[in-house]
C-alpha cells in the first residue's frame, strides 16, 4: 500500500470505551484546556490547536471513530507547507478501515483518510510511479497543490512504513 505522506503533525484521537476524549502529539498526550494552566501556556502546549479541536468536535469525534487510538496528521494552515489552506485537517492513517467508512463524507469538518496511491503488491514500478504521480500531478489530498512531500509505503512483509520525500 502507498499513500500521500503529508507535512504536517503526528497525532493521535483516544477514545476510551466509556467516552472518555484525549488528544496526543506523536510522543505526549495533549491538555484538553487550561486546567490550572494560564491560556498562553496551554495554548503553547496545544500541538497547532489538535486539542482543541479535538475538544470543539468530541461528540462527533466519538460517534464517526469509536473507542480506540486513532492515529493520524494534523496538518494544513500554520502547519509546515500550509498546503495553501485556510484550515487545518486530521487525516488517519488507517486507510483499510477509514477509507470505506469516511468515503461518503462525515459530520466531522477537517477529519479525513490519508490518500492511498496504490494498493497492491509490492514494486518498484509501483513505488516510482506513484512518486512521479505526485511530482507531475500534485497532491492528492489538495488538488492543486504542486509541492507534495512524498510517499509512505507499508511494506506487509517487512510490517513496516517506509517513507520517500520529494523534496525538502
Amino acid at each position: 500500500m502507498i499513500t500521500e505522506k503529508l507535512d504536517g503533525t503526528n497525532a493521535a484521537i483516544v477514545i476510551t470505551e466509556d467516552g472518555q476524549v484525549g488528544a496526543q502529539s506523536r510522543k505526549r498526550l495533549l491538555p484538553m484546556g487550561p486546567r490550572g494552566l494560564d491560556d498562553a501556556t496551554w495554548q503553547s502546549e496545544d500541538n497547532y490547536g489538535f486539542a482543541a479541536w479535538v475538544r470543539e468536535h468530541r461528540d462527533g469525534l466519538v460517534a464517526e471513530l469509536g473507542p480506540g487510538r486513532h492515529h493520524g496528521e494534523w496538518w494544513g494552515a500554520g502547519i509546515q507547507r500550509t498546503y495553501g489552506l485556510k484550515e487545518k485537517r486530521f487525516s488517519l492513517f488507517n486507510t483499510a478501515k477509514w477509507s470505506t467508512q469516511l468515503a461518503a463524507g462525515t459530520s466531522v469538518p477537517g477529519l479525513g483518510v490519508v490518500p492511498v496511491l496504490y494498493q497492491g503488491p509490492y514494486s518498484l514500478i509501483s513505488v516510482e510511479t506513484a512518486l512521479l504521480d505526485l511530482a507531475l500531478n500534485g497532491s492528492k489530498a489538495v488538488p492543486g497543490w504542486t509541492r507534495p512531500e512524498g510517499i509512505c509505503l507499508y511494506h506487509t512483509a517487512a510490517n513496516q512504513i517506509f517513507k520517500v520525500i520529494l523534496d525538502k
